[in-house]
């Protein structure tokens, strides 16, 4: 595995009405928390929000592109949504590095997703396994 206790990464996304449409187009959800602006109006987020999809999405990409990178998958995933992604957000996904395993190509992520505001949106942790092409 290419990566080192203490290794951090980060990487991005502005939440917007299209991202949660092709979203929606692909899971089938269609919550009114993310479509209906007067249901929503009436909850306690006020105005719409984000398939929760969308901000374990980014973490990913973050992790299939940038750290460990491509061949990466989650074994383990651990999320907690602290607040709200709103539409319009633009959101920060922080992933580093805690353990490292001695012989396989495993290693446990810390994770945060926080708003363009600082606002922690997601906290976990995450087990990663890279695969490699053989030769």
């Amino acid at each position: 595995m290419n990566v080192t206790v203490g290794q951090i990464s980060e990487r991005s996304l502005e939440v917007t009405p299209q991202r949660v449409e092709l979203y929606a187009q692909v899971t089938g959800d269609r919550n009114p928390l993310h479509f209906d602006r007067e249901w929503t109006a009436r909850t306690r987020f006020g105005r719409l929000i984000a398939q929760g999809g969308l901000t374990t999405g980014l973490l990913h990409a973050l992790v299939v592109m940038e750290m460990p990178g491509p061949g990466s998958v989650f074994m383990e995933q651990h999320w907690q949504f602290p607040a709200p992604v709103y539409i319009g957000d633009t959101i920060t996904a922080r992933a580093a590095v805690t353990w490292v395993h001695e012989r396989e190509p495993i290693a446990r992520l810390a994770m945060n997703v926080t708003n363009q505001d600082g606002a922690q949106v997601l906290a976990g942790e995450a087990t990663i396994y890279q695969a490699e092409a053989r030769a």
